[in-house]
């Protein structure tokens, strides 16, 4: 908090915004130079949308989005997952990205939320891509896990969901990601919290959710089995490189 006198920066409007930036005017010219100019109609309609509805901070911001487009697009991916899709702007990103003959395995437990981006997704002509399955993700992840035909058979997977399972999704998705491909962690600098002392006044959920990410952040800087990069770009993303 402020101390008495002091200015606090104004908060930035922007749906999504959860850049690190000190700075809201440099984030700002970010997205009015680099990121708007190229955003294609159908990911501003549904961003537009999205930004009506109550939840509207869960979403991928609009950086974020056009990182995961061209990542995409240079890793060559055609078959991948989402975990946490809420109305699916990053899964329109995702979508839009991939060829004709992509596929995105979504899972989400909320399929009312995945259908306020559903029309704009189909009226994209990208509907055909998406294999949508409403329900907890580990069940289904464990009988893939289970069923060795999906073992490495992903080139590249998102996970934007429930912080305090990330390590269990970690454990499963590790053996259906090929050798060579990505897995992308959303939110892996949760807020600046990461780094906040003990007593700062911290949201009740940024609070709860803190220590599954610190965890998770330390176990994927050990993880042989992986080369990873963390961002910031939006609220932080994680990547690991599978290699072994």
């Amino acid at each position: 908090m402020a101390a008495t006198g002091e200015t606090q920066p104004a908060k930035h409007q922007e749906v999504g915004h959860k850049s690190l930036l000190q700075s809201d005017a440099l984030y700002q010219y970010i997205l009015e130079t680099s990121v708007y100019p190229r955003e294609p109609e159908p990911m501003k309609e549904l961003r537009e949308v999205t930004a009506k509805h109550p939840w509207n901070l869960m979403t991928t911001s609009a950086d974020e989005g056009q990182f995961l487009n061209l990542l995409l697009k240079l890793i060559n991916a055609k078959n991948t997952m989402e975990i946490g899709v809420y109305t699916g702007y990053s899964l329109l990103s995702t979508a839009l990205a991939l060829p004709e003959d992509g596929k995105i395995l979504a899972l989400d437990i909320n399929r009312e939320n995945y259908e306020i981006g559903l029309p704009i997704i189909e009226k994209a002509g990208v509907a055909h891509k998406i294999d949508f399955r409403e329900g907890p993700a580990l069940p289904l992840l464990d009988q893939m896990v289970d069923d060795v035909k999906f073992h490495g058979s992903f080139d590249f997977i998102f996970v934007d969901a429930d912080k305090d399972n990330y390590l269990n999704y970690h454990k499963r998705l590790i053996d259906l990601v090929k050798i060579g491909g990505v897995i992308g962690y959303d939110n892996t600098l949760w807020n600046g919290s990461l780094v906040a002392p003990a007593d700062a006044p911290l949201r009740k959920y940024v609070r709860y959710y803190r220590d599954f990410v610190l965890e998770l952040n330390k176990a994927l800087a050990v993880d042989p089995r992986v080369e990873i990069c963390q961002l910031p770009v939006g609220d932080g993303i994680t990547l690991c490189r599978r290699i072994s």
